[in-house]
C-alpha cells in the first residue's frame, strides 16, 4: 500500500485524475449544503436567466438554479455508476471466475451467452433492457449492470487462467486443497489489479450511458436533478440560452475524464510489468 500510494503521488496524470474524482465524490456528498438551491426550487421571474451572482450557472427553462441541479446531479451519476459497476462487477468476477477456472463445457456455455451480449452495442443492449423493464431509476441501474457484465467476466477468465499456470496452484491442486478455497485464498486475491483497473474504467462508462439513455427519455426521468435529463431539456433553449447546455457537458466531461485519467494510472501502477 505504501509503495502504491507512492508511485500514484509520482505520477501527476494520476493523481490529478484522483483529486477529480474526490472533488466530484464531496460535490456528491456534500450536495445539499454546497447547493444553494434545492433542485427542484423554482423562480419563475428568472427564467433562462444568464449566470450572475444568485445564479452561478444560470437558470433553465423553469427557473430552476442550474448550479443546484448539477450539485445534485453529482449524486445521481455517481449512485448510478457505482450501482451499475458494481452489479457487472460482482457478475463477472463470479461468472469470470467460474468459467476461467473449471473450463470445459460450463465455459463454453458462460462465454457463448457472454458472446451473446457482446453482439449488441453497449448502448442498444441497454435500451433493450430498459425497454423490457420500463425507464426508472432502479431499472437503468440494471440495464447498465447487465451490460457490464460480458466486460468483467472476459477480463476476469483470462486473469483466472493466467494464474493457474503457477506452480503455487498446482501444488494446491495436487495435496487436494478444495477448489472454492482455492478461488477464494490463491486465485481473486491475484486478480485483485486489473479487476480494479477495469473497474475504475467501467464508473465512467457507466456514468456516460446513464447520461444518454436520460437525454433519450428512458434513464432517470425528469424531474430528478440527471446530468442527461438536463441535456435533453436544454436542446431547445441552447441558441440562446447556452449556459443551460455547457455546463451539464462540462459536469460529464470533467467526471469522466478524471475516472479515466485514473484508471489508466491504476493500470500503469499495478501492472508488475511496468515496476522498476
Amino acid at each position: 500500500m505504501k509503495e502504491f500510494v507512492q508511485r500514484l503521488i509520482e505520477d501527476k496524470v494520476g493523481l490529478s485524475g484522483f483529486i477529480g474524482m474526490l472533488i466530484v465524490i464531496i460535490i456528491a456528498v456534500f450536495a445539499p449544503v454546497i447547493a444553494p438551491y434545492g433542485p427542484e426550487k423554482m423562480f419563475t421571474e428568472h427564467t433562462l436567466e444568464a449566470p450572475s451572482s444568485q445564479f452561478l450557472f444560470g437558470t433553465d427553462e423553469f427557473g430552476r438554479d442550474i448550479f443546484s441541479r448539477i450539485v445534485f446531479g453529482a449524486q445521481v451519476s455517481l449512485k448510478v455508476g457505482l450501482i451499475a459497476v458494481g452489479i457487472g462487477a460482482l457478475a463477472g468476477l463470479f461468472f469470470g471466475v467460474i468459467s476461467g477456472y473449471f473450463q470445459g463445457k460450463i465455459d463454453q456455455i458462460i462465454m457463448r451467452v457472454m458472446d451473446v451480449f457482446f453482439a449488441f452495442p453497449d448502448i442498444l443492449l441497454a435500451l433493450t433492457i430498459i425497454a423490457v423493464l420500463g425507464p426508472n431509476l432502479r431499472n437503468t441501474m440494471i440495464a447498465i449492470g447487465i451490460v457490464f457484465t460480458p466486460v468483467f467476466t472476459r477480463l476476469v477468465r483470462s486473469a483466472v487462467m493466467s494464474v493457474k499456470e503457477n506452480e503455487y496452484l498446482t501444488s494446491a491442486v495436487a495435496i487436494g486443497v478444495h477448489p472454492v478455497k482455492i478461488i477464494i485464498r490463491h486465485i481473486t486475491p491475484n486478480i485483485m489489479a486489473p479487476f480494479i483497473v477495469q473497474v475504475t474504467l467501467a464508473l465512467s462508462g457507466a456514468i456516460l450511458t446513464e447520461a444518454a439513455l436520460s437525454f433519450l427519455g428512458l434513464g432517470v426521468q425528469p424531474p430528478n436533478p440527471s446530468w442527461g435529463v438536463m441535456l435533453n431539456a436544454s436542446r431547445t433553449y441552447m441558441e440562446f440560452a447556452p449556459w443551460t447546455i455547457l455546463f451539464p457537458v462540462g459536469a460529464i466531461v470533467f467526471t469522466i475524464f478524471c475516472f479515466n485519467l485514473l484508471g489508466d494510472s491504476l493500470r500503469d501502477i499495478l501492472d508488475p510489468k511496468l515496476k522498476q
